[in-house]
């Protein structure tokens, strides 16, 4: 890469497991144009809106954030200290027609945040780019150094953890509401962050689809310490038990995290698990059945408190009526997060232990 390894080693930071001082954030969009792309960028404009200056979109690229439209310099004018990448690409590689405009943005004073699977700093060019203006490569994605393996031990405090029937329907922003919504009734509760966006929001957590399968549930159970009797942590799910290629992922942590509840995740609608056309997708039953099964090896005692909900394509009267009809059939609180209201402030009955 020539330079010296000391020099790199400054200009690159691994931020997934402690608070990042870095932002406000210009969302970078490239020249992405399927928003399932940029979740990232959503995610950042929907819970971190006081860090989001603006959004940078590459010639081609058609999804926005409906944030405006900045250059790196007009960004960093603007309070912006970061060029945030905000979606992702086919196996999280940076493509080289990003290159250009994430070097302008190191010429124009702003670290680059990423969570992609590839690393900033192994770029040679961005790598000398941040050396040269004094900038930093922060990669996400990138787990602690020396998770122990899991324990299964008992852990005080109380844990609830969001599954879903498939991967991209809500796990992380059910999370997050269901956070907010115990902390406004003054609960003690943490939003504790498994992926690169909900790292990103929270400003601390471990990747966990990064960490090597033997250390998945210590990471888990480090992430969720022992905590007061009282406090409650929120753990973001991943994956889906019934995911051909993720499932590992969510079974890890599953055990790690011991959860005393967990909230099964659910887009209505969806048939077929999301880019497998052939693998049907679970009913929320099959869901909380296999949950408990597996769940029970680190915690006898879970329990599913609710069902979430992702109507964003049903009007509200449409919404109200199908989150009703699944509550009577199901026997458990269902609601939409996003929407609130009395079916929102069952389930956070039903969380508060």
């Amino acid at each position: 890469m020539g330079g010296t390894a000391d020099s790199v080693d400054r200009s690159t930071v691994h931020a997934s497991h402690q608070a990042s001082p870095l932002g406000p954030y210009l969302l970078f969009l490239g020249d992405t144009v399927e928003p399932g792309y940029a979740k990232t960028a959503f995610g950042l404009r929907d819970w971190a809106p006081e860090r989001c200056i603006g959004e940078l979109v590459l010639p081609g690229g058609t999804v926005s954030t409906g944030l405006e439209r900045l250059s790196s310099e007009e960004a960093h004018a603007k309070g912006a200290r970061a060029l945030l990448i905000g979606v992702a690409s086919p196996g999280g590689v940076i493509p080289p027609q990003w290159l250009p405009a994430m070097l302008d943005a190191l010429r124009s004073g702003l670290d680059i945040v990423s969570g992609m699977h590839s690393r900033l700093s192994d770029i040679p060019e961005l790598a000398f780019a941040a050396e040269a203006h004094g900038r930093r490569l922060v990669d996400v994605r990138v787990p602690p150094a020396n998770i122990p393996i899991g324990t299964g031990a008992k852990r005080s405090g109380k844990r609830l953890l969001t599954v879903g029937t498939d991967c991209a329907l809500g796990k992380k922003y059910t999370a997050l509401s269901v956070t907010r919504g115990l902390q406004a009734r003054g609960l003690d509760a943490t939003f504790r962050a498994t992926g690169q966006t909900g790292i990103m929001i929270a400003g601390a957590g471990i990747p966990i689809d990064a960490v090597v399968s033997d250390f998945l549930a210590g990471a888990a159970e480090t992430l969720s310490p022992a905590a007061d009797e009282n406090h409650i942590d929120v753990i973001e799910g991943q994956g889906s038990l019934f995911h051909p290629g993720y499932a590992a992922v969510s079974l890890g942590l599953l055990h790690g995290s011991q959860p005393d509840m967990f909230i099964v995740c659910h887009e209505p609608g969806r048939t077929h698990v999301l880019g497998y056309p052939d693998v049907r997708l679970p009913t929320i039953e099959e869901v909380i059945l296999q949950t408990v099964a597996l769940g029970k090896l680190t915690n006898p005692a879970i329990r599913c408190v609710g069902v979430s909900v992702n109507t964003a394509s049903y009007t509200d009267e449409q919404a109200q009526r199908l989150i009703a009809a699944e509550s009577d059939r199901l026997g458990l609180p269902v609601a939409d997060p996003l929407r609130g209201g009395p079916a929102f402030d069952q389930l956070l009955d039903r969380c508060q232990g």
